[in-house]
């Protein structure tokens, strides 16, 4: 086949003007193209009066090694080979199957291609299967009823599963792990539009779905999952993992546990630090959720000729005077602000969307980085810097979800009444002031942000936008230190994926998953 790159075309062009333009290119009769392989599809909208796509594709064709003779152009070229392999079994032999704690996106990775070549892997994980996850996160968004083992932040899927299900990832992908991980999500039934869009996301309605279907697939190679199934203890003699116990009874022989835990399993870091596991604070970001007419972000991104375009998502960057960084972060177009909690006494937010986006709201988390130096180098300081925010916006909200009006955010006062923006939360929403939330030189940041940000997106410093703490579950506030080979200072364990600390998303979790799958695979026969 022939990769032709930087084809543009407007936005309102159809599939036959896309066959035109590739014959054009090519300079053969549009008969003679056989097959078309769209690669990528990106929106340039830089020039709002003349908004295009950009695609790159893989065109199959009569006579492709004469046309490539004859077209002299860098975006024209012989398309490369661009296959994941997955390495050869090892020499070490296992007396046990490897258990995985977790089925967050780098647990079920991991599993799926430790099932796929034959090593049978067991998945504990404390939450519910999707099934009753879904129904006891509803509950808990009606009633305030809280199930600590399952909730938006644990059980099937992982934290992921209630967000916009966005696959957006800055790792290069030499190898095509990324590649491999879009794939299996369409195998399980998510749109075939994942595998070229510039900004691909499932939805979470969506995600459910592919999850159980990849749950199923990972059974039917001989995998097994035990949920409502906690790790509360390890068993080390030599420092090498010889057992783990479940729900505080069981134990069970291990050699292999990878640690997939996700960055709120905040007992299970505790447990672990206890056990003499190597980790470390390292920085994350703490801050708001922010919400906007998503109407207003469109005309805003596309101007006001555009209205049939996807809902416009934004990504914004500042650095304060002092040195703090301030940005947008998981960015939800057509969304709804969720309580994603996971303690008692604690509140926390997240964003979510489904797979059309057409909620009135756009929304995005608005984060501030903290470093070891605001809240200690303790490995187990970050998780109570997240818990002392969680426990005070709990208090100020009396359990319901805090917000609050920019312009009284901006002057350090009670909110009474709502104007233009309604806000779209799953959870009660109570006014809050929360300044009385967020150290000083949280809210002092985001002060100083959010007007430049308005600079930026016409609107997005509008007094009636709405701001919604607390945003703290945005990565892991530790890391757990692993070698070149994936193994902990204890040996048999591989820390994987976000919670870990070497991820930032459902991709890179992903992808990290398959990583560790691999080092055990090169090193172990099933």
């Amino acid at each position: 086949m022939i990769r032709i790159r930087q084809i543009k075309l407007k936005v309102e062009s159809t599939n036959k003007d896309l066959i035109s333009k590739i014959a054009k290119i090519l300079r053969v009769n549009k008969e003679s193209i056989k097959k078309i392989k769209i690669i990528k599809r990106s929106l340039d909208a830089r020039k709002k009066e003349n908004i295009i796509y950009v695609y790159e594709v893989d065109v199959s064709v009569n006579n492709e090694e004469k046309i490539l003779k004859r077209i002299k152009s860098n975006d024209v070229f012989k398309t490369p080979k661009e296959v994941y392999t997955f390495p050869s079994s090892g020499t070490n032999s296992l007396k046990t199957r490897p258990i995985i704690v977790g089925s967050g996106p780098a647990g079920l990775f991991c599993a799926y291609l430790l099932a796929e070549h034959g090593y049978k892997p067991l998945i504990i994980e404390r939450g519910e299967r999707i099934e009753e996850r879904v129904k006891t996160i509803e509950k808990f968004w009606k009633s305030g009823t809280l199930n600590k083992n399952s909730n938006v932040q644990f059980g099937e899927g992982g934290a992921g599963t209630f967000s916009d299900g966005k696959l957006n990832t800055l790792t290069k992908d030499k190898f095509f792990r990324g590649k491999r991980v879009f794939e299996i999500f369409v195998e399980a039934g998510a749109p075939e539009e994942i595998l070229y869009v510039n900004n691909p996301h499932i939805g979470t309605d969506l995600l459910r779905k592919v999850i159980i279907n990849i749950r199923n697939k990972i059974i039917s190679w001989g995998g097994e999952f035990k949920f409502n199934t906690c790790l509360t203890n390890i068993e080390i003699e030599n420092n090498k993992l010889q057992k783990i116990q479940i729900n505080n009874e069981e134990m069970i022989p291990c050699e292999i546990l990878i640690l997939a835990i996700g960055h709120s399993a905040r007992d299970t870091f505790e447990m672990l630090y206890n056990k003499n596991l190597s980790m470390k604070a390292k920085p994350f970001a703490v801050g708001v959720r922010i919400e906007h007419p998503q109407e207003m972000i469109n005309i805003s991104q596309y101007g006001k000729k555009y209205k049939n375009l996807e809902p416009a998502s934004y990504k914004l960057t500042y650095t304060t005077k002092k040195g703090r960084g301030v940005y947008s972060f998981c960015m939800c177009p057509g969304g709804y602000i969720v309580n994603a909690s996971s303690e008692e006494g604690h509140l926390a937010i997240n964003g979510m969307s489904n797979y059309k986006r057409d909620s009135k709201n756009a929304n995005s988390a608005l984060v501030v980085t903290v470093t070891p130096k605001d809240f200690g180098t303790h490995p187990l300081s970050g998780i109570e810097y997240q818990r002392q925010l969680e426990k005070l916006a709990y208090q100020k909200g009396n359990g319901n979800i805090p917000i609050q009006l920019y312009k009284d955010f901006k002057d350090n006062i009670l909110t009474t009444t709502l104007e233009q923006v309604l806000p779209l939360t799953k959870g009660n929403y109570k006014f809050s002031n929360l300044n009385e939330i967020l150290p000083d030189y949280i809210t002092e940041s985001l002060k100083e942000a959010i007007p430049v940000f308005g600079k930026k997106i016409s609107g997005y410093d509008r007094g009636d936008a709405i701001l919604l703490g607390v945003e703290s579950r945005t990565s892991s506030p530790l890391k757990i230190e692993r070698d070149d080979l994936g193994i902990s200072n204890i040996r048999g364990i591989y820390p994987c994926g976000e919670g870990a600390g070497y991820a930032g998303g459902i991709t890179t979790a992903a992808i990290d998953g398959i990583k560790t799958a691999e080092k055990i695979a090169k090193k172990y026969r099933f």
